[in-house]
């Protein structure tokens, strides 16, 4: 079907029935975000946009009519917060698969590319997003590194790149504000970013885990409009409290029932509270779906379908300015869903600008890399089995009471004291421990330390896993239970330019290539889902998984130094509470 060149006044003229209508979807059952009804109208389409909403039958005049028989209408779902290299998918053929699944509009944070690649990786994500039937807004990554002094990323941003980046019509927000710490001690670069951000009047992205009280309430008081890192419901509530609009996260299942049943005995339900994806690894993109899913989810646990789906329409339209965009009415974008039934949302079709989407997505070609990316093996030497030694400075034989970092996701300090041979702890066989590695050629001399630290409340290791998509500064991150395995694993993706592998006996049992700067892929879509989904699989041969917080996905955010807890980075071994470098040795016995 061709829609008709859009002008303001030939939408009024079709809207008043001066003019034929493109397209007339009759007899839909529309989700009024506005209101809450549901009612049986017709809707009118001309030039991408709604020209009316009309009583069943009130208008024939149109070039192309679609009976719906009562299926119900919603507007296209907005993303407020993803990060489109988690799919590890260029924008084009991430567009072609979640347009398909019902999300016509997204906020992308290229946090992830801006910390490998600078403003580079980040005008690189501009230029790919352009002519996409995914409706796409930037955000501007705020925190490259995340956490300045205690990591180093591949650039580092400050007022100056926000101010530019900001001056750019695409870019809808500041990314998410990671490093709370130097925003509540005003420090720099933070202060001006903050500056830039609020001198803009755009959206300030909020990253505000564990934030609570007088913390929470100094953060909300520097400008920050938004928060995705909910962790309980009271968490969410208090955040709420705090004039905070919550981004509810589907990459954190185990939370959604809690946070519904906070919100379900509210009063009221206000337009602060929106949906967003965050971070959707490739299989599960593929096999689950994006924000629709996150929307069952949430009407999985108690919440009205109508009111799930205004979290991921108005209420997203209303945080980012979009008037464009979030209702069904006249004037706004034709992005619609066609859903079958509200009690599980089945989708049946998707318009974007008025053009209903192929039903299947085109993934057997290659996933071309974005223009002005680098590509290729990572520029590190080959690492050998004492490379991952946890060497013990100024003892050589004896015993040392070390630092361990223990439990993922929230961690917390711990100790062990083991005996020392030939300067190195005698770590026990299958205790796993984490090294990072530098590849960003920042570093200067020294480039290729490995940094160790041992890992507590993780299960047992029987071999290694490797990664450089790691946020966030995304360096070669390796876990494993003995030094073998762990040089293989780190070997391989030296080899492969970047991505994830998993070693077993000093062998390689799977690996899935990221070599398009270390964090996305070239391979048909396809053919990548399926291997990452073995590397996840066979992931569970060599670890000890048991959810929710020890889990595959935990290994991608282990180093995250700007939150708090110890964590180790490129760096060292880092307290994210005091953001202080800090050391491993707590004590040595000599023999």
């Amino acid at each position: 079907m061709n829609l008709s060149p859009y002008t303001a006044q030939g939408l009024v003229e079709a809207a008043r029935g001066e003019a034929p209508l493109d397209l007339l979807l009759r007899n839909a059952r529309l989700l009024d975000m506005a209101t809450g009804e549901i009612r049986l109208t017709d809707i009118g389409v001309w030039g991408g946009r709604i020209a009316g909403v009309y009583a069943p039958g009130a208008r024939a005049d149109a070039n192309l009519s679609v009976e719906l028989d009562g299926a119900y209408v919603a507007p296209g779902l907005i993303d407020t917060h993803v990060h489109l290299e988690s799919s590890h998918f260029v924008p084009e053929v991430y567009a072609n698969i979640v347009v398909r699944q019902g999300t016509t509009s997204v906020l992308w944070d290229p946090h992830e590319l801006a910390n490998v690649c600078g403003i580079e990786g980040v005008r690189a994500a501009l230029r790919a997003s352009r002519g996409l039937p995914l409706r796409v807004l930037l955000a501007a990554p705020s925190c490259v590194p995340a956490a300045p002094g205690l990591e180093c990323s591949g650039a580092e941003f400050s007022q100056a790149e926000l101010e530019e980046m900001l001056s750019w019509p695409e870019v809808a927000s500041v990314g998410e504000l990671m490093n709370m710490g130097g925003i509540l001690a005003n420090q720099e670069p933070m202060a001006g970013i903050l500056k830039a951000g609020r001198a803009s009047g755009k959206v300030l992205d909020g990253h505000a885990r564990n934030l609570s009280g007088l913390a929470l309430q100094g953060y909300v008081a520097a400008g920050i409009h938004t928060d995705h890192e909910l962790v309980s419901g009271e968490d969410a509530l208090e955040k709420l409290r705090a004039g905070l609009t919550l981004q509810i996260r589907g990459s954190h299942d185990y939370l959604l029932p809690e946070i519904a049943e906070t919100l379900l005995r509210l009063p009221h339900l206000g337009s602060n509270i929106t949906l967003c994806t965050d971070d959707i690894p490739p299989d599960l993109l593929l096999a689950q779906g994006g924000l629709l899913n996150t929307a069952r989810r949430m009407t999985a646990c108690g919440l009205p379908a109508v009111t799930a789906l205004r979290m991921a329409t108005l209420n997203a339209a209303l945080l980012l300015g979009l008037r464009d965009r979030g209702l069904i009415a006249p004037g706004r974008l034709a992005d619609m869903i066609i859903l079958e039934d509200l009690s599980t949302l089945t989708l049946r079709t998707v318009y974007s600008g008025g053009i209903a989407m192929p039903h299947e997505e085109n993934l057997s070609g290659a996933n071309a890399p974005i223009p002005g990316l680098p590509r290729g093996p990572l520029p590190l030497p080959r690492f050998t089995p004492g490379d991952f030694r946890l060497r013990v400075p100024g003892l050589d034989n004896g015993r040392a009471r070390l630092r361990t970092i223990k439990t993922p996701r929230f961690t917390r300090w711990s100790e062990m004291t083991l005996p020392v041979r030939e300067g190195a702890a005698v770590v026990p066989e299958g205790q796993p421990r984490m090294a990072v590695i530098h590849r960003h050629g920042r570093h200067g001399r020294g480039e290729n330390v490995v940094r160790l630290a041992l890992l507590e409340d993780w299960g047992e290791f029987s071999g290694a896993i490797a990664s450089t998509y790691t946020h966030d500064s995304h360096n070669l991150v390796i876990i494993g239970g003995n030094e073998t395995d762990m040089a293989a694993a780190a070997n391989r993706l030296v080899e492969l330019g970047g991505g994830m592998a998993v070693a077993k006996n000093g062998a390689v049992l799977a690996e899935v290539a990221m070599p398009v700067a270390g964090i996305l892929s070239d391979a048909p879509p396809r053919a990548f889902a399926e291997a990452f989904a073995r590397v996840r699989a066979v992931s569970g041969e060599v670890a000890e998984w048991k959810p929710p917080y020890r889990v595959f996905k935990a290994i991608e955010g282990i180093s995250l130094a700007c939150n708090a807890g110890p964590h180790l980075t490129d760096l060292g071994l880092t307290d994210g509470t005091t953001r202080e470098i800090v050391e491993p040795v707590l004590e040595i016995w000599r023999e």
